[in-house]
């Protein structure tokens, strides 16, 4: 298997500039864009799905008793709103078609 990497989004706006051909400037501005449209959608409550990428839902969890492991005293979990993504099939099959 290759070697494990980050994707940034600089190198976000490096792949736009070269294969569209915007200014550094134009690219890194569009990534910005993107994001952040993506950032306030889910911060309004909304999911975010790409077609043939995947789907960023966010789900409401409810307050919970949780442990302390160490000395075993039970301690309440405050009720949270977490993101999760699940990604396509499309996506899943890339993945595994990689190896």
């Amino acid at each position: 298997m290759a070697s494990v990497g980050t994707l940034t989004r600089a190198d976000l706006a490096e792949a736009l500039h070269n294969s569209v051909g915007l200014s550094r400037a134009d690219s890194s501005k569009l990534v910005e864009q993107i994001l952040g449209h993506m950032c306030g959608a889910l911060a309004k409550g909304d999911n975010v799905k790409i077609s043939g990428f995947g789907t960023f839902v966010l789900r409401d969890k409810g307050e919970r008793v949780g442990r302390n492991p160490k000395t075993g005293i039970e301690v309440p979990i405050a009720p949270r709103r977490v993101l999760t993504f699940r990604a396509s099939q499309m996506m899943r099959d890339r993945i595994v078609d990689a190896d």
